[in-house]
């Protein structure tokens, strides 16, 4: 789900370029991309069974909380109508007003097309590959699994991308961050717990514990949230 947020923003930019400077240099971008990516994975991930579990668990812990936190944060603002909803059509629009008033060569790659869907795959996959790698972590023989469930997302994020040939916008992008902030958060709260020696009741099942209160502490804040915004365009 995390990657499938992350691959969605990535695409709407790729298709940006890919509709105003053309599909090669767009697919070379984000090709690069992809391979530098996956060599982060196959350098950073064997790595990992090195280091002591407690310290693996307490630093992938912290990492999936800001993650988590951060996407949670920004769900609840938008949720309770704080800050404006994602919208990939407007930010389609954006790119594609952008790239059309940048400088194009006739000759060659198109060096912005190349560099601008090599930026946001880039910066996209670099989350999608942290949140793999700290899945990954979680235990033996999980990174395997993390990693084929990022590709899914890839696959199916590519075939909609190509089938439609325009922004995703029909996914719930602002949903699916709800979703994935609780659930980042509530197994970044538990690995950090395990990584500082916590014993928490009922083991992996208290993982369900921290899913629901995470979910119900941020549904309660959206409710705040809103009746504060309310209260103030009354005023």
């Amino acid at each position: 789900l995390a990657s499938l947020v992350e691959f969605v923003e990535a695409l709407t930019v790729v298709l940006a370029v890919a509709t105003v400077r053309g599909w090669r240099s767009a697919l070379a971008g984000s090709g690069g991309a992809l391979g530098v990516l996956l060599l982060l994975v196959i350098v950073i991930g064997p790595a990992l069974a090195r280091i002591p579990l407690h310290h693996i668990q307490l630093a992938v812990g912290a990492l999936l909380l800001l993650f988590g936190m951060r996407w949670l944060r920004k769900a609840v603002l938008r949720s309770a109508g704080v800050i404006a909803l994602h919208d990939e059509e407007a930010a389609y629009a954006k790119e594609t007003a952008s790239l059309r008033q940048a400088g194009r060569s006739d000759r060659g790659w198109d060096a912005v097309a190349v560099a601008t869907a090599f930026k946001i795959t880039m910066l996209e996959g670099v989350e999608v590959v942290f949140i793999v790698i700290a899945s990954g972590a979680g235990g033996v023989g999980l990174l395997i699994p993390a990693s084929a469930g990022a590709a899914a997302a890839l696959i199916v994020v590519v075939i909609l991308g190509l089938l439609i040939h325009r922004p995703l916008s029909m996914i719930p992008e602002n949903t699916l961050k709800f979703a994935v902030g609780v659930l980042l958060t509530a197994f970044g709260t538990f690995w950090v717990g395990e990584g500082i020696g916590l014993e928490w009741p009922g083991r992996d099942w208290s993982i369900l514990g921290l899913v629901a209160g995470f979910l119900v502490i941020a549904l309660l804040s959206v409710l705040g949230c809103r009746a504060r915004v309310d209260t103030s365009v009354r005023v």
